[in-house]
């Protein structure tokens, strides 16, 4: 085995797939999440043997021993990455080198092995040759979701000896339901994200577990996502709770909260800025306080809000509520630069608008 590039991938085809006319009707409507195809791709990883085993198998369930050490020390990582069915009928993925890059990023924070990037990359290649059938057009996708957690049967605090490396996918439409053209966001007082020092910046279950109940808040509320602020203050802005967040100015310029470990560096993110500063658009990273976005709307100067992330790409923001009284963001229906920007984004994803920065990495 090279250590650079991993172990070589066996393949071991599903005994029983899902018939082609099922496959078909299930791809009119997967929705997002539910709908998986036919194969994964595991690697196993041990303090003995270093990477090995990997292969492209059935998907089925994993036989995991009740002590085995991610069911009690959370010891789990994962990334969120597309794969898009190009006019020309091939297949292909967007930036997944970040996404290798920032699992990598993510392991090292958890005390988990580093997957060489060419590994993380051949997995995912090799499970979309093999499932290519589950590829939906039109404006759906195949949602590939790698991740590795702690197998090891193990009682005690400390990193765990074997991991487990694997990639499921899964056809998809919108994140949200309907299309929505710009959804609402409760303001979170009681709960926060992140803090300095934590894992806010790694790509890991806990930070999402944790979220969950503001989530469940924000529904009741009937808002659509939940937005964070800084665990130190109760002040800045920092992320809703699955997307990075930006606003719109009156002067066409775009800010969002910077980087600074307490928020995902998001892959949709980075394009975004980019894409905004090839239009000569002046973007900040800088923080702002949620009463400073408050202002800013009301007297016009905020025109536009809007999320994004790899599973909802560009979405508006058009209202915030929050229990001392929210407000509405331009007409509450979205926005021209957001709307935008998701058409560019979406065109360069998709092979239909030049790929100017060398982001599409065709795989069919």
């Amino acid at each position: 085995m090279n250590a650079e590039h991993g172990p070589s991938f066996t393949r071991r085809a599903h005994p029983a797939p899902v018939a082609a006319d099922a496959r078909a009707a299930m791809l009119e409507d997967p929705g997002f999440g539910r709908v998986f195809t036919d194969h994964m791709a595991t690697i196993r990883w041990t303090q003995q043997h270093g990477w090995r085993d990997a292969e492209i198998r059935p998907r089925e369930p994993f036989v995991l021993d009740p002590a085995a050490a991610v069911l009690h020390y959370a010891q789990e990582i994962f990334e969120g990455l597309k794969a898009y069915r190009l006019s020309d009928g091939g297949v292909a993925l967007f930036r997944p080198e970040q996404n290798a890059r920032r699992f990598r990023a993510s392991a090292e924070r958890l005390a988990m092995p580093a997957l060489p990037e060419a590994t993380f990359l051949r997995s995912i290649e090799k499970l979309i040759e093999t499932d290519v059938a589950w590829v939906p057009g039109g404006d759906g996708s195949l949602y590939l979701r790698p991740f590795m957690f702690a197998s090891e049967p193990f009682l005690g605090v400390r990193p765990a000896a074997e991991y487990l490396y694997v990639v499921i996918a899964s056809p998809v439409g919108a994140y949200f339901k309907g299309g929505k053209k710009a959804v609402t966001v409760w303001l979170s007082d009681d709960y926060t994200r992140a803090a300095p020092g934590g894992t806010g910046a790694a790509k890991c279950g806990g930070n999402y577990a944790a979220s969950l109940v503001a989530q469940a808040e924000a529904m009741k509320h009937g808002c659509d996502q939940v937005v964070f602020l800084d665990a130190a203050e109760r002040k800045w802005v920092e992320e809703l709770g699955g997307m990075n967040v930006f606003l719109v100015f009156d002067d066409g310029s775009l800010q969002t909260p910077p980087l600074g470990g307490t928020i995902l560096p998001g892959v949709t993110r980075d394009a975004i800025l980019t894409l905004a500063r090839d239009e000569g658009r002046t973007v900040r990273e800088e923080r702002f306080s949620y009463e400073q976005w408050k202002a800013d709307a009301a007297r016009g100067k905020v025109r536009e809000a809007f999320a994004c992330g790899t599973a909802a790409v560009v979405t508006s923001i058009g209202e915030i509520r929050a229990a001392e009284g929210g407000f509405v963001i331009g007409d509450g229906g979205g926005g021209p630069v957001a709307e935008a920007l998701r058409a560019k984004l979406v065109g360069i994803q998709r092979g239909d608008v030049a790929d100017a920065h060398g982001w599409v990495r065709r795989v069919l």
